[in-house]
């Protein structure tokens, strides 16, 4: 059946397109956040512990949006490692670095999914496509709050 949501299919293959490399970026964060979480050590262990694990439920509820709002768009989600692989902007972390890389690398890996999604959020207003606007400014809002509580840990 034809979807007819007033966006035309040029502008939500587009936005689909953006949110797809959203949530390749979002699963590779919650992937490296849930491995960190099992490997992390030090006398930081019980905070970070804790910490990346509240994290990685978050980013496990969130593919779950972002994937749901790309079908509602009309086109298929991406959901295999080799997709992700190709799509995602932060790369996997070989070995276990110590507690405090650990930290660094989910900054950076933070700050990737904001830009991400801050770079889709243009084509999606262009479209007037409301409700993907809201799901980047919402994701936005997390993964900004949460780059500044990690960064606070390094701080002395």
């Amino acid at each position: 059946m034809k979807i007819n949501l007033g966006i035309e299919e040029p502008e939500r293959q587009q936005i689909a397109e953006g949110l797809s490399r959203l949530l390749a970026d979002t699963y590779t964060l919650y992937l490296k956040t849930h491995n960190f979480h099992w490997n992390v050590t030090g006398p930081m262990f019980q905070t970070l512990h804790l910490m990346f694990e509240t994290q990685y439920n978050e980013l496990a509820l969130a593919v779950d949006l972002i994937a749901e709002r790309i079908r509602a768009l009309g086109f298929p989600a991406p959901g295999t490692y080799s997709d992700y692989a190709k799509l995602s902007s932060i790369t996997e972390t070989a070995g276990v670095p110590k507690a405090e890389d650990m930290i660094r690398l989910l900054v950076e890996g933070q700050e990737v999914v904001v830009r991400t999604a801050r770079s889709i959020f243009p084509v999606a207003e262009k479209a007037n496509d409301e409700p993907t606007a809201d799901l980047l400014t919402q994701r936005m809002q997390v993964h900004e709050k949460t780059a500044w509580m990690l960064r606070s840990l390094l701080e002395s």
